[in-house]
């Protein structure tokens, strides 16, 4: 069921919407850095498809928020500032070790597993629509980096020791992906977005007793409440967006 968008929504919406498409933008960058770098060469390839396949859902949400706002996806991918995004934290930390990685991509996935499931039922149609269109590919990225973390967690003592480093650092920023503006509280009531409390309850759920299973201890409690807003980064965003826009920032009138 589709429902007409209140122009109260339409901003809290456009803004929810970037926040995704940035995740995913930047999050794909962070993954093509591994092409020609995986420790196998099947990985290699497997890899850069995750990229490539984040790559496009970015474009889906960007093209979604175009809908709303009359916004150009490729302006706001190559010539906005750090500031303006609002990526995660998490996404944005420098590729790392296999392990890092890894386990970073595992902890999007999960997230991303419970939230598509709920976007699918969205209330606003297209939405809905793009989540059913991109949830079968998160259920192979889900289930290729699961099996890498279980692998290395249960490894030998040198692959546990890596994936646990990754995860004291990784897991205090993953309250950030489940942050809320004060006025998300209509996209929740009229069921355009599921309750992102809701989201990160179930995103506990699942992965504590994974990362358990895998001989790994989690750092801390989660506190999904305790998180820096969206439009806080990392200093490692601008270095980030200065290689990722270089190309197009060249000739800001040139056709493609």
């Amino acid at each position: 069921m589709s429902v007409d968008l209140d122009p109260a929504v339409r901003r809290p919406l456009a803004d929810r919407l970037l926040a995704m498409a940035d995740d995913e933008l930047i999050l794909a960058h962070r993954n093509s850095e591994w092409t020609g770098h995986a420790p196998i060469l099947e990985e290699d390839i497997a890899f850069a498809n995750i990229a490539q396949d984040e790559l496009g859902h970015a474009s889906l949400w960007y093209a979604l928020l175009a809908a709303l706002t009359g916004e150009d996806p490729d302006q706001l991918a190559f010539f906005r500032e750090a500031n303006a995004f609002r990526c995660a934290q998490l996404v944005q930390l420098p590729r790392g070790d296999w392990a890092f990685s890894m386990l970073r991509q595992y902890l999007f996935d999960a997230y991303e597993m419970i939230l598509l499931a709920d976007l699918s039922v969205s209330r606003y149609r297209p939405l809905a629509e793009a989540a059913a269109k991109i949830r079968p590919e998160e259920i192979y990225h889900h289930r290729h980096t699961s099996t890498w973390i279980r692998r290395l967690g249960r490894g030998t003592e040198e692959s546990c020791r890596r994936v646990q480093r990754a995860l004291d650092i990784l897991w205090p920023m993953t309250a950030q992906l489940f942050w809320m503006p004060d006025e998300y509280g209509i996209l929740a009531a009229a069921g355009i977005m599921p309750d992102l409390g809701q989201v990160a309850a179930r995103w506990f759920e699942s992965v504590r007793p994974f990362l358990v299973d895998a001989h790994l201890t989690l750092p801390a409690d989660f506190d999904a409440t305790d998180a820096p807003p969206r439009g806080q980064h990392s200093p490692h965003l601008a270095p980030l967006l200065a290689e990722m826009q270089e190309v197009a920032r060249l000739d800001e009138a040139a056709q493609w």
